[in-house]
């Protein structure tokens, strides 16, 4: 399996500055994709995500952008636009076609130059990087500075990433999800509840602190206000904008699984549902399968990080 684009019409590309340790993944489904959204998180940043609302006029979405920087890295989403405006992707108006782009942020600004952000060149960039391949997964993209279990401050945290996983139903139905794990929680394997990536208790060790045993005691310290897990989930089911969302909705399982503790004031945890096909599929089957692809997308994110700015990662 290659990740997200194993959902035909989906392409994915990354861009990352491994000296600021920032970057932003730019997800393309140039055809159009019914889309779908829902936030868990307190403390997001978001842009063109009214798009999405069953309410909207807009049917179809063209791209998602998941970019670090902070509300700065939402500059990203210009420059994949642009690019898909000069292949002529978009909403026709009758003057010109409008590319949709929806786009979120995670929180990496402490921990490499907080003063360079992802912008609308880098945002270009992985535009134009996108294919239909193996999505490259840790420490690229949108997780490229992401970072887990900051319950004491980035010293005792650890790295997080890109993660992605797909899952398959009877019929040739795919469901699958590219996350960006950049949580203020541990992350948890589901199957023992043991840590796998989180805070530690020093700098240094390899003793996890238990951030929820922490939190309740003591309450948050540290960098718990500089977080969010972001998530695409992608079918090639067809689905209206109404279904589209309740799998949105329902994928936040996999987070619930997998991190603790998750959806947070201090998070801005959402996810985003794409439907690029027209395979029949019940929607409680593909709302189970995308709830265990999100929670899969977040323990490859952990597993695959790499050490980077003096934070460790799974991968050495």
């Amino acid at each position: 399996m290659k990740g997200l684009t194993d959902i035909p019409g989906i392409r994915v590309g990354h861009a990352s500055d491994y000296e600021a340790l920032t970057g932003c993944t730019a997800i393309l489904c140039e055809r159009g994709a019914v889309a779908g959204y829902d936030i868990r998180g307190g403390a997001s940043g978001t842009e063109e995500l009214d798009v999405m609302s069953p309410f909207h006029i807009t049917t179809h979405v063209h791209a998602v952008v998941l970019a670090g920087g902070s509300a700065f890295g939402l500059e990203a989403a210009s420059g994949v636009r642009r690019f898909l405006e000069h292949k002529g992707v978009g909403f026709p108006t009758g003057a010109a076609v409008v590319p949709i782009v929806p786009a979120a942020i995670l929180y990496d600004l402490g921990i490499g130059k907080a003063n360079v952000r992802p912008t609308r060149e880098m945002g270009e960039s992985a535009a134009a990087a996108a294919h239909a391949g193996p999505v490259a997964e840790g420490c690229v993209g949108a997780g490229t500075g992401a970072t887990v279990g900051k319950a004491l401050g980035m010293k005792n945290a650890m790295k997080g990433g890109v993660g992605t996983f797909t899952v398959e139903l009877g019929g040739g139905v795919l469901v699958s999800a590219l996350v960006a794990v950049n949580a203020a929680g541990d992350v948890l394997d589901p199957k023992t509840g043991a840590i796998v990536a989180g805070a530690r208790k020093e700098p240094g060790s390899k003793e996890f602190l238990n951030s929820v045993e922490w939190m309740k005691r003591r309450g948050a310290t540290g960098g718990l206000h500089r977080n969010t897990t972001l998530a695409v989930v992608a079918t090639n089911a067809k689905l209206t904008k109404v279904l589209a969302t309740r799998m949105a909705q329902l994928s936040h399982q996999g987070f619930v699984r997998t991190i603790a503790p998750v959806h947070t004031s201090m998070d801005g945890d959402l996810v985003i549902g794409l439907s690029c096909g027209e395979l029949s599929a019940p929607p409680d089957a593909l709302n189970l399968a995308a709830a265990e692809a999100v929670g899969e997308a977040v323990l490859r994110a952990v597993r695959a990080a790499k050490t980077l700015g003096g934070v460790p990662g799974l991968a050495g």
